[in-house]
């Protein structure tokens, strides 16, 4: 947490409330949260946020410096949040970054992350296109059904391993690929080359309603996740699977739902869930 309808509802809602507004000052708490371009910290006190978008996990700040347009990249990593003032903030110490605003509602946006997973980066154009190219694959809401099929049919890469690789399919982590694994019958094992057409066809279509669902309620709050005015993303009430170890198959098929420790835990059926040979 968070994945890509956290990351998608704080670009939304930052979007809204803070476009537009005016940068008095920037408070940086610990350096080493700026991974990249501390050094024009100054270039963005008195800049107008100009827009607000998402790659990935990742929410993207656009200003006016100026005559310059520079970024803000805030890697939201396991534990990162945005928070706007109306936001609860639980253990202030881990706020380590802040804008200070004018000329709109909001007084200030923070950047709070306990774990520091997650980093931000100040960066001009080329700084950004080159961090999209280097970090970001494709974003499973646009990707092409022709480029999710040559993404699928080229590596024998295991399924679940493959939608969580970021510079492959940007956004899904673990909860979310859990989610649409399930609902697509496949195994988190499975080789994604030996998925046939038609089952590739339900995991491009189930991935994007699942996401566009997630996003539609808010997101999961999972643990320690807010969107940035403090609302709980509901989609958690929608989980199926994801932390449901020992509890029936909602498919009514008689199993109960296994856990599988691995590099990232899956949760699973393995009788809806077949591993193909």
């Amino acid at each position: 947490m968070p994945e890509l309808p956290e990351a998608e509802v704080a670009a939304r809602q930052l979007r809204e409330r803070v476009v537009g507004a005016r940068v008095r000052e920037c408070w940086v708490g610990r350096d080493d949260i700026v991974r990249e371009g501390l050094s024009t910290l100054d270039r963005y006190r008195h800049a107008t946020i100009t827009g607000v978008d998402r790659q990935g996990k990742s929410v993207i700040l656009q200003f006016l410096c100026g005559e310059e347009t520079r970024f803000l990249v805030a890697e939201l990593g396991m534990t990162g949040l945005l928070l706007l003032q109306s936001a609860p903030t639980r253990h202030p110490q881990h706020t380590h970054f802040i804008l200070r605003l004018e000329r709109c509602a909001e007084p200030d946006l923070r950047y709070w992350n306990p774990r520091r997973f997650g980093r931000l980066s100040l960066l001009d154009q080329v700084g950004l296109d080159r961090y999209i190219a280097r970090r970001f694959g494709h974003d499973p809401l646009t990707i092409s059904y022709e480029q999710f099929l040559c993404v699928l049919g080229s590596t024998r890469s295991r399924l679940k391993a493959l939608l969580m690789r970021q510079q492959v399919i940007a956004g899904i982590g673990n909860i979310y690929a859990n989610e649409i694994l399930f609902r697509s019958r496949l195994h988190p094992n499975q080789a994604a080359n030996k998925v046939p057409e038609k089952a590739m066809t339900q995991l491009y279509q189930v991935m994007g309603e699942v996401l566009r669902e997630a996003i539609a309620m808010g997101g999961s709050s999972v643990r320690d996740y807010f969107a940035p005015d403090g609302t709980e993303g509901q989609y958690k009430r929608r989980h199926l699977v994801y932390a449901k170890a020992g509890e029936p198959c909602p498919n009514a098929c008689g199993t109960v739902i296994i856990h599988m420790v691995g590099e990232r835990s899956s949760f699973y059926c393995p009788t809806c869930q077949r591993k193909r040979r």
